[in-house]
């Protein structure tokens, strides 16, 4: 890594902290700011780090900046989750190209798909049926989601690299406490871990490219 790609991951850890301490006390104009800074630091990471593939990169940071607005949605007012929703399947499927590029066995990627669709039918599935209970047309667009964002994981799985199976498996977390508790059950600090692993996820992601 090197100097000022390790200055700009401390300086995304400070302003992801400070983001987390908004969350935990409910300061929303400070999380307004906060929460899309953070990604814009980790896309510095990203330009700043020697990667193992430039392609990997440029498909990596297309992906973090559609998280961004993802980011922007889902904080927004104004009820745009599926917006927010789509804008993140996208990123996904950057993310997806990125660890492929990074490469994979087939093996390791086996496994991904077999734990991820566990995954997708213990919790996942629960979730689909909580957002159509919600709202019918919100069935199709989760159920897309969990499909591609277990792609991802899986992908990671398969590349073997320590920093994207964490990353992956941190979003995957971050997403299912978040469709858990939009669709059934909320519990105490569980908007906290959502950012928590969520930032960790992404920073994740960035740090596989070394």
């Amino acid at each position: 890594m090197t100097a000022l790609a390790f200055l700009l991951l401390s300086l995304t850890a400070v302003v992801a902290v400070s983001d987390w301490l908004s969350v935990s006390n409910n300061y929303r104009v400070a999380e307004y700011i906060l929460k899309p800074l953070v990604m814009v630091f980790l896309i510095a990471v990203a330009l700043a780090i020697d990667p193992s593939s430039d392609f990997a990169r440029v498909m990596l940071v297309i992906g973090l900046i559609l998280s961004m607005v993802g980011d922007v949605c889902l904080m927004l007012p104004k009820d745009m989750f599926v917006a927010g929703l789509g804008a993140f399947l996208v990123a996904h499927v950057f993310y997806v190209v990125a660890l492929l590029a990074l490469g994979i066995s087939f093996g390791g990627f086996l496994f991904g798909v077999i734990l991820m669709t566990v995954a997708a039918l213990v919790v996942g599935r629960k979730i689909v049926q909580g957002a159509a209970l919600t709202d019918k047309a919100l069935a199709g667009p989760v159920a897309a989601y969990i499909s591609v964002i277990s792609l991802m994981v899986a992908s990671a799985i398969g590349t073997g690299r320590f920093f994207a199976i964490a990353g992956a498996l941190l979003f995957a977390a971050s997403d299912s406490v978040l469709g858990w508790t939009r669709f059934l059950n909320d519990f105490p600090r569980s908007r906290m871990i959502v950012m928590v692993t969520y930032h960790l996820g992404q920073a994740g992601l960035v740090l596989a490219l070394i």
